[in-house]
């Protein structure tokens, strides 16, 4: 890529995408397009057909995705599947007919079986049963990758697959109906401060282990594969994470203490844990010459100063 390559960031609204954003104009890229999902329905294959062939971007980031905690994946089942699976096709098959010359896609470590061994590497995928609470989500992202592979093998077409951890950072969702674990919790702690409780409640048993990734570290390792490395060198997918995990447990522990909150903490064994463990081996990225650099606690403090900034506390 160069300063006036044309590039596609699709969601560039999302946490992932915004982020991405930010790092390339930072870097002096010029020529970004972006659309809303009211301008483009990325589930509409005419409307992406003929964006494509109207814009001709010749770099695409698919950021875009339908995303939730556990409660949002498993009562939407049918609707999770279907708007990434298609999002996916249809943004892939247009970089193809449109020669885009890369095109990175971003998934998600929910591909990974439930009890895949840990930590995780690239070739555990599609080795058994996934965690049912995110399936439909994790079968959209994993036909994604394939098609990725697929065209590949198939056109010569130079596109790349990362998979990222559990995200978390500026521009987050803090919905306490679809968000994830870690905005979550930044939500509960900080309502339950500001409204003097004495307890938090919170899901499971606080056992299971999980990997953050602050979200500007996942655009830094995005942006450095595609314009530093090609398919060929990542083969069909990559992991991108930090390669440490933490129990949910210790997790709500960091956040307290960087929220202050000073009650304490009830868990409602009655609501699922969801996966045991997932925790990224990510020996390949870094042999491919990138590591994350924003530890949890720092990345936590930055998140919950956005986060008061949107609530305007």
């Amino acid at each position: 890529m160069n300063k006036n390559s044309k590039i596609y960031v699709a969601g560039h609204r999302g946490m992932v995408g915004s982020a991405i954003v930010r790092l390339l104009e930072s870097k002096g890229f010029k020529n970004l397009v972006v659309r809303t999902s009211k301008e483009l329905d990325l589930r509409n294959q005419e409307q992406v057909n003929r964006f494509f062939l109207e814009e001709k971007p010749e770099y695409v980031f698919l950021a875009a995705a339908k995303v939730g905690g556990i409660l949002a994946n498993r009562d939407h089942k049918a609707e999770f599947y279907y708007d990434n699976a298609m999002i996916a096709q249809n943004v892939i098959h247009a970089s193809y007919v449109n020669k885009v010359k890369k095109l990175m896609n971003l998934g998600s470590s929910c591909i990974y079986p439930k009890m895949a061994p840990q930590p995780m590497k690239e070739e555990y995928l599609l080795t058994g049963p996934l965690e049912d609470t995110n399936d439909a989500y994790a079968i959209a992202k994993i036909s994604a990758i394939k098609m990725c592979h697929y065209y590949n093998s198939q056109f010569g077409t130079n596109y790349l697959s990362v998979m990222p951890t559990n995200l978390y950072g500026i521009n987050d969702n803090y919905d306490l109906q679809s968000s994830h674990v870690l905005p979550a919790m930044i939500r509960k702690f900080h309502e339950a401060k500001i409204n003097d409780k004495e307890v938090v409640e919170l899901w499971g048993d606080g056992s299971p282990y999980r990997e953050f990734l602050y979200a500007d570290d996942l655009a830094d390792a995005v942006v450095y594969l595609m314009e530093n490395k090609n398919a060929v060198d990542l083969g069909e997918f990559v992991n991108v994470g930090t390669g440490e995990d933490l129990s949910i447990k210790d997790l709500a522990e960091l956040i307290s203490e960087v929220i202050g909150f000073k009650g304490k903490l009830n868990w409602d064994t009655s609501k699922p844990n969801g996966t045991p463990k997932k925790l990224l081996n990510v020996d390949k990225l870094r042999s491919l010459g990138w590591e994350y650099q924003t530890k949890l606690k720092n990345g936590i403090m930055i998140a919950y100063n956005e986060y008061r900034k949107e609530i305007k506390d």
